[in-house]
């Protein structure tokens, strides 16, 4: 299976006992969440638990929420359970009492969803159930779930801004997914209560996103072209527009989110504005000392492609204040940036397209607090994005 560390179609074992029912063998034992604050929303510090923390986003999330003060909890394969692994996730929720919950882990790759939407569905949907019952028996905390505006599907560009409200029309397995997970999400907050608010990330961008995606997929080219003193980057169809934000403004609204959103509702994170692909790669190539041009690569363009997309954030930004702060071309540096210290360092910046499936998912639980910085702390920010663009 592409781009996958699932080593096979059917996820392993859940325990050794053969146990299948979460209500035998395995007491839960509940730590429970910390009183809210005034109007029943959550104080300011708070135990944050981060799932698919080693991807893309996961540590830019880990490090704002710690910077913020909370106390976070952040597992990813390596450490966690797999998303499969609902009795694992049940545990690790009842014994750390998160007061939130950021739900990141999951499929991520579009494309390869074509391939298996078998396991698409398995990880994003049935993944999403196990933390949500997870959370509705271990304390009932806030979960912030992390969707995506591949919701959308193909629209017209009369119909943008895009508001929360538009139709929803996924045109790939991935989408679909996620728009089966929101309405599972939806559905535990109207019959079981529990605090959930769905994000619906845009396009972002950062250090650590894999090169498979448009602006790193760039960078890197342009970061080998310096070292041969330029040369020719092969691109495909730069006509498409997309609305795009910094990884560090996405992850600030999360936490947002979490203490100022409302439960059962959903909430648009963009910039509010397109930006062409010609215009990204420009930026890119203004960036670079070397003499560096770019050239079609037929096989690179998409047979069917969104021309353009761009979101509205008002209803996030009335709800928590809200609004981007970094500008594209302070993104686009760190970018071209990060892969240069990708290409001295010798790392491609990692091929993961799942974060949270894996066979072989340990249970020791990482814990990082604004005092304490554990030494086994994962730093791998080389997973993709819930929403990248594709060369």
């Amino acid at each position: 299976m592409i781009g996958t560390r699932d080593n096979g179609s059917s996820p392993p074992p859940l325990r050794s006992d053969g146990c299948h029912d979460p209500c035998q063998r395995h007491p839960i034992r509940r730590s429970s969440p910390r009183p809210l604050g005034p109007g029943g929303r959550l104080r300011a510090l708070v135990r944050a638990l981060v799932t698919g923390a080693g991807g893309f986003v996961g540590p830019h999330l880990v490090r704002h929420l710690t910077d913020s003060g909370d106390s976070v909890v952040a597992l990813d394969l390596r450490n966690g359970p797999d998303l499969r692994d609902r009795i694992g996730w049940r545990d690790a929720i009842a014994e750390h009492g998160p007061d939130v919950i950021y739900h990141l882990a999951g499929w991520s790759d579009v494309g390869g969803s074509w391939l298996d939407p078998w396991t698409t569905f398995e990880v994003n949907v049935m993944g999403t159930v196990a933390i949500l019952e997870a959370a509705r028996v271990g304390g009932m905390p806030r979960v912030v779930l992390i969707s995506s505006a591949d919701v959308y599907g193909l629209v017209e560009e009369n119909e943008l801004p895009l508001t929360e409200e538009a139709a929803l029309q996924p045109r790939s397995p991935y989408g679909a997914s996620k728009q089966a997970a929101e309405n599972v999400a939806i559905s535990y907050w109207r019959a079981h209560k529990l605090p959930v608010l769905i994000a619906r990330p845009f396009n972002h961008l950062g250090r650590g996103q894999a090169i498979k995606f448009a602006a790193a997929s760039f960078a890197g080219q342009i970061a080998r072209l310096e070292m041969d003193g330029g040369g020719i980057l092969r691109h495909g169809d730069l006509s498409s527009r997309r609305d795009m934000t910094d990884v560090h403004d996405i992850v600030r609204a999360y936490r947002l989110l979490a203490l100022h959103g409302e439960p059962g509702e959903t909430y648009n994170i963009c910039s509010g504005r397109s930006v062409s692909m010609q215009s990204v790669l420009e930026t890119l190539l203004s960036l670079s000392p070397s003499d560096i041009r770019g050239e079609v690569d037929h096989s690179l363009i998409r047979p069917i492609d969104l021309p353009v997309l761009q979101g509205s954030h008002d209803k996030l930004s009335t709800a928590t204040g809200w609004k981007p702060n970094v500008e594209l071309a302070q993104t686009l540096r760190d970018v071209l940036d990060d892969a240069r210290s990708r290409l001295q360092r010798g790392a491609d910046g990692g091929d993961k397209t799942v974060d949270g499936v894996d066979g072989n998912g340990g249970n020791n639980i990482i814990i990082i607090n604004n005092n304490i910085n554990n030494n086994n702390n994962n730093n791998n920010m080389g997973g993709p994005s819930e929403d990248g663009i594709r060369t």
